[in-house]
């Protein structure tokens, strides 16, 4: 196999998944999964990266082999390594500056709240002068999703790209967080996301998987 995927359960290596069906790779799945009680991921992670990732992939073809972590540089690394060309807008295109922001927002900008509201719902009451703050923290990120992603349902142009990739896990969190009223175009998103044969075939592969 070419591609090794170090892959936790209910996270985001799951998009990593839909991606490599969607190009067509070789790849084979090392499955890590949460704990039971904390749904933290398992120290073994901590075997292929020290802060224990996932997602994390190895690349065989590369003399030597090759490490990515991190979902933007993995999704980016496939696209324009492994025959995801079409995945990726002009680099002369102003699409290719969007695409780069959607790119960013999926990973930086929405997970702040999620990270926080995850973090803070364990602390229970300790957390009551902090939550509302979060929420709308969190309500405001899934807005600004829902309002710019087009009515193609697309985040970037007219077909899909690694932006979608990018973006799949974070609305699919909004759906789960109970966001679709709110978020009809998010919603309509990832019921195309999962309507993808590539998807469905990852989703096999990858086990079970649902959103905190």
């Amino acid at each position: 196999m070419t591609i090794t995927v170090h892959h936790l359960d209910n996270s985001r290596s799951q998009r990593i998944l839909w991606l490599l069906e969607e190009l067509d790779a070789d790849y084979q799945i090392v499955p890590y999964q949460r704990d039971a009680t904390t749904n933290l991921a398992p120290p073994e992670l901590k075997g292929p990266h020290p802060l224990g990732k996932s997602p994390l992939i190895e690349d065989a073809s590369v003399s030597g082999g090759l490490r990515v972590a991190e979902s933007g540089a993995i999704i980016q690394y496939l696209c324009e390594r492994h025959g995801g060309a079409d995945w990726l807008p002009d680099p002369a295109s102003e699409e290719h500056v969007r695409h780069l922001e959607w790119m960013q927002f999926g990973e930086s900008s929405f997970f702040v709240p999620v990270m926080l509201k995850i973090m803070a719902g364990r602390l229970g009451e300790g957390a009551a002068l902090i939550m509302p703050r979060i929420e709308e923290q969190l309500a405001a990120h899934i807005a600004f999703a829902e309002d710019n992603i087009g009515e193609n349902l697309h985040f970037v142009g007219d077909g899909w790209t690694a932006a979608d990739v990018m973006m799949s896990f974070p609305a699919e969190i909004a759906v789960m967080q109970g966001f679709a009223p709110k978020a009809p175009k998010l919603a309509a998103f990832v019921e195309a996301v999962h309507a993808r044969p590539a998807w469905q075939r990852a989703r096999a592969r990858g086990g079970p998987y649902f959103i905190w």
